[in-house]
């Protein structure tokens, strides 16, 4: 079909035109940045040409990158998109436009080929927030970048160090290709080696600070693996088979015997333990013969050989010693209910969401799911609400799950879901809910759907940029959950003299009486605070006009403090300068300063900001403000008749050098 229009249609695309450019393929998008930036293409200078054809050129690559599911970030594809996107916002602002533009171009460029690509009207919003997003992540360091590489540019130096050029990627999100094409445009060159050594450091200093690296792994015993054959994992169909013992390692050192008490990584011919893999974790249960018992407390998969961690509770375990391999069937269940949850959970934000939802990352754990996901947006509450009810109302219809292994082609045309980046034999095992979900996966799960009992969403967050995370739980867990809630509510309907239907209005009343409480306590402190200022309005010293009022006013708040500031100012007028310092509660053994200065001050020079951080600094204390207004806390309390006697000094000296005008 695409051969065919390219055939018929493409020349009367390129008819009487220079270049690819200005073709209805991509010029409506040119001529809409020619809108925004309020000039014309064909009398623009070679210079705004580059960037308006750069900027049209991508954002047709930009629409299709998010269409197939790719969120900007700084690995693989995502990389990709983010670097075109800075791109864009760099070449922009290069023609003048200083406002958010992406999103409009962009939706022109979706109208121009959602006829050929009906994906891209269907992604229509996902594509749109996820440019805007960018574009509003990159304007907010873009400024302070450009800056750095300006001043970079105009020393005069001819070489960009690769320090200098990791700093712009590393601290303001320049990617060195932009850095060495701005670089080039003013004949200066980029030191990528020095870059790329930068960046390799920086691996460094994140692998050495990595506690999870498991160096017992991947030390002696990754070399001692590669002796052994493929374990048979025969866990699908029974939790308990037959083995033989064909290795132990203790402290990472393949040994032949174990004995009572050890830790051991034990390998078997044959297991019904799973293996951590695809976000489950291992099983947990015992490997046993009359002669030893070992309780295996997790199962690690490395080069298709299982290795179970365990601890041997009685007796002695030996090369070549034949025992029984006994899964925790509980475990087993919780694990395999909260798979097939993840499975549904997937579907729902399909449904929910947007088809272009796919996943990013999984835990299956015994007693909770995880599931991230590429979203720019948070998941609202009511679209919660829709999934949790999805979910559970298959759960309900209780369908029977289909496992069949097949190849992964024929698995694809049948339109079973892939993870992303994920690597799969040529033969796949598809687990498929009839009508709900098919997923390539060589998890454990349930037979029907009710067996999970229930499903309840408990968290939902960003994780990193485009990409959220839900946590849930199901079956027993799910239960748990909901008794232990139930067991909450109880107790406040108790505390509050209750029954649970009138919890919600019973909090508010107490909400609305505890602010009607907190008016009339400020309204207290108020007043108090008026008796306490108004017997020191008199004491205000005039200096060259202007009324200076220092003084301590101890057992106010901040608030009332720095009410009774204001109110001092404005009682004493526009030449007004006040500055009070006072002990809110001896026992805490705090400091809080207040400046207010009238506008006739302000216009002298005085600066309430500055003069509150030296003052504060005499008490160990800091703060700062608006030229008019600035408050601060300190710690030495022992200080601060210092503190005001250096302000009045500090005031007057300042004040008598300046004549009234």
């Amino acid at each position: 079909m695409i051969q065919e229009w390219v055939l018929k249609g493409w020349p009367k695309y390129y008819k009487k035109k220079q270049n690819n450019y200005e073709t209805d393929l991509i010029f409506p998008i040119i001529q809409k940045i020619c809108e925004i930036a309020n000039i014309d293409y064909f009398s623009s200078d070679d210079k705004n040409k580059i960037s308006l054809k750069i900027i049209g050129d991508h954002t047709r690559a930009v629409i299709h990158l998010i269409s197939d599911g790719v969120s900007a970030s700084n690995l693989g594809r995502g990389y990709i998109l983010r670097r075109l996107i800075r791109r864009m916002v760099r070449h922009g602002r290069l023609l003048g436009i200083t406002n958010e533009f992406l999103p409009h171009i962009a939706t022109v460029g979706i109208n121009l080929m959602q006829n050929n690509y009906p994906d891209l009207k269907n992604n229509n919003d996902l594509i749109l927030n996820e440019i805007k997003i960018e574009e509003i992540r990159f304007r907010e360091t873009l400024e302070r970048g450009e800056k750095l590489l300006d001043e970079l540019i105009s020393s005069g130096q001819k070489l960009i160090s690769g320090f200098k050029a990791f700093e712009l990627y590393d601290t303001y999100g320049f990617p060195l290709e932009l850095t060495v094409e701005i670089a080039e445009e003013h004949s200066i060159s980029v030191d990528v080696k020095g870059f790329e050594e930068e960046m390799n450091v920086q691996k460094e200093r994140a692998k050495a600070a990595s506690s999870n690296i498991d160096l017992t792994l991947e030390g002696s015993l990754e070399r001692e693996i590669d002796v052994f054959n493929k374990t048979v994992f025969n866990g699908y169909e029974s939790l308990l088979s037959e083995a033989e013992v064909k290795g132990i390692f203790l402290d990472s050192t393949l040994v032949k015997e174990a004995s009572e008490g050890q830790k051991v990584l034990i390998v078997l011919d044959q297991t019904t333990f799973y293996g951590e893999s695809g976000g489950q974790v291992g099983d947990i249960g015992t490997i046993f013969s009359n002669d030893v018992e070992v309780l295996v407390d997790n199962v690690m998969r490395k080069k298709n050989v299982f290795l179970h961690y365990g601890t041997i509770k009685k007796g002695k375990l030996t090369i070549g010693q034949k025992v029984k391999t006994n899964v925790s069937s509980s475990n087993r269940a919780k694990a395999a209910a909260n798979h097939t949850a993840t499975h549904l959970l997937q579907s729902a934000l399909k449904s929910v969401i947007n088809e272009s939802v796919g996943q990013k990352g999984s835990l299956v754990a015994f007693n909770k799911l995880r599931f991230d996901f590429n979203s720019s947006n948070p998941i609202s509450k009511d679209q919660i609400s829709k999934i949790e009810t999805l979910v559970n109302s298959w759960i309900m219809e209780n369908h029977a799950l289909e496992i069949k292994n097949m190849s992964k082609s024929e698995a694809l045309e049948k339109g079973a879901v892939a993870m992303f980046g994920e690597k799969y034999d040529d033969v796949v095992r598809v687990v498929n809910v009839p009508g709900v979900s098919m997923e390539l996966c060589g998890g454990t799960h349930v037979k029907t759907t009710s067996e999970l009992g229930s499903f309840k969403i408990i968290s939902e967050e960003g994780i990193s940029a485009g990409v959220r995370r839900i946590e849930a739980l199901s079956g027993q867990s799910a239960l748990d959950y909901f008794s232990d809630r139930n067991a909450l509510v109880n107790q406040l309907s108790d505390l509050l003299k209750a029954n649970p239907n009138q919890l919600f209005e019973r909090v508010n009343n107490l909400q609305a009486e505890l602010i009607n409480k907190n008016k009339e306590i400020q309204k207290m402190k108020d007043e108090i605070a008026y008796f306490k200022y108004s017997s020191i309005k008199s004491s205000a010293e005039i200096v060259n006009s202007f009324s200076i009022l220092v003084n301590q006013i101890d057992g106010l708040d901040g608030n009332s403090l720095q009410s009774a500031a204001l109110n001092l100012t404005s009682h004493l007028g526009n030449k007004a300068i006040v500055i009070l310092g006072g002990i809110p509660n001896p026992e805490n053994r705090k400091l809080l300063f207040v400046v207010s200065l009238g506008d006739e001050a302000v216009k002298i020079g005085l600066h309430a900001g500055k003069l509150i951080n030296e003052i504060a600094r005499i008490c160990s204390g800091g703060g700062g403000g608006k030229p008019n207004f600035a408050q601060a806390g300190a710690k030495d309390i022992d200080k601060l008749s210092d503190a005001l006697d250096y302000a009045k000094n500090y005031l007057q000296k300042t004040l008598a050098s300046h004549s009234d005008k």
